[in-house]
C-alpha cells in the first residue's frame, strides 16, 4: 500500500526523485465482469517504480468509470489494480495476474486491464 501511495503521489507531481515521469500514448482495454462501463479507447500510459507498475487515464474523460487505473506490480507476474474515482477515492480492485496469452493484460477475479 504504502508503495502505491508513493507511486500515485509520485505520478500526480509528475517526477520522481532523480527523473522525469514519461507518459506515452496506448491503446487500452479495460473488461469489468457483469458492469458495462468497460472501455476500450486511447489512453496515456504511464510507468512508475522503475518495475513495471504503471498508471492509465482516458484521453476523453473516464476509462472505466474512474480518473485513472494503476497496476501496481507486487512481484514478477502479479499485481495490485485500483481505480481512482473522480471524487478522489482510490478503490481496490483486487489482485490481477499477468495474462499467458496476452503479456499486455493483467487479469483480476473479475476484471481485466490492457494498455497497448
Amino acid at each position: 500500500m504504502h508503495k502505491l501511495f508513493i507511486g500515485l503521489l509520485a505520478f500526480s507531481a509528475g517526477t520522481f526523485v532523480g527523473g522525469r515521469v514519461q507518459a506515452s500514448q496506448a491503446y487500452c482495454v479495460v473488461e469489468i465482469a457483469g458492469i458495462n462501463e468497460g472501455y476500450q479507447g486511447d489512453c496515456t500510459f504511464t510507468q512508475f517504480g522503475g518495475n513495471g507498475s504503471f498508471v492509465i487515464e482516458s484521453n476523453s474523460g473516464l476509462i472505466a468509470g474512474k480518473s485513472s487505473i494503476s497496476v501496481t506490480i507486487l512481484s514478477p507476474g502479479v499485481a495490485e489494480v485500483r481505480g481512482l474515482t473522480t471524487a478522489g477515492i482510490n478503490s481496490r480492485w483486487g489482485e490481477a495476474k499477468r495474462s499467458t496469452v496476452d503479456k499486455a493484460c493483467w487479469v483480476g477475479q473479475d476484471f481485466s486491464v490492457c494498455a497497448y
